[in-house]
């Protein structure tokens, strides 16, 4: 089984300079554009059997794009959203560092933002749906999974076993592309973050 995480593509939450996490926005110009390339490239290199989105808009939008280009079908989670940031949704990065400061040191894995999850619930988050992926979906050869920055990052580090507690983080760019095998009792990560396909060719905003 192969598995084909995809982060979505810009959206206005980028441009508006707020905290996006569960705030709902759409693409931007650029992003549905940036998705179109990765459509295209999946499409020619990596085509998957079946598609799995975040219900978040900026999420769900990119896979629907990836989806037109593949016809395959497509399933929707909100175990695959982003971390759930609480007051922080949708606020001003700039007001929210005055509001909302984090404390000294930076805040402890097991403490929630207020109305939000903490560090270790977005994990156990990401290793229980890596897990219900690899059982219910066990058949098919190749998944895509469209998510978000944080959510992958901990789903990179499920799929790898990592500790809870471990001080790594994977970064994404918008469309970024991971590459994961899974045979027998190997894991393998074929690649990462792979962004070759915002390369070819100039995007129009």
């Amino acid at each position: 089984m192969e598995l084909l995480v995809i982060r979505h593509g810009q959206s206005e939450a980028d441009i508006l300079q707020v905290h996006e996490g569960r705030a709902d926005y759409h693409l931007t110009e650029l992003g549905e554009n940036q998705a179109r390339k990765m459509a295209s490239h999946v499409q020619e290199h990596f085509p998957p059997d079946i598609i799995l989105a975040s219900t978040l808009k900026r999420a769900s939008r990119t896979a629907e794009i990836l989806q037109e280009a593949i016809g395959c079908e497509i399933s929707y989670f909100d175990e695959l959203r982003e971390f759930d940031n609480g007051v922080l949704a949708g606020l001003l990065r700039k007001e929210a560092a005055v509001k909302y400061p984090l404390p000294s040191g930076g805040r402890p894995a097991h403490i929630p933002i207020q109305d939000g999850e903490s560090a270790i619930e977005l994990r156990y988050r990401a290793e229980k749906i890596f897990q219900q992926i690899i059982y219910d979906f066990k058949e098919k050869e190749r998944i895509a999974i469209v998510s978000h920055g944080g959510l992958i990052s901990n789903f990179l580090e499920a799929f790898l076993n990592l500790p809870v507690q471990a001080k790594f983080q994977f970064h994404t760019g918008d469309t970024g592309i991971h590459l994961l095998e899974l045979k027998d009792d190997i894991r393998a990560v074929k690649f990462i973050n792979s962004l070759q396909h915002l390369k070819k060719g100039k995007l129009h905003c």
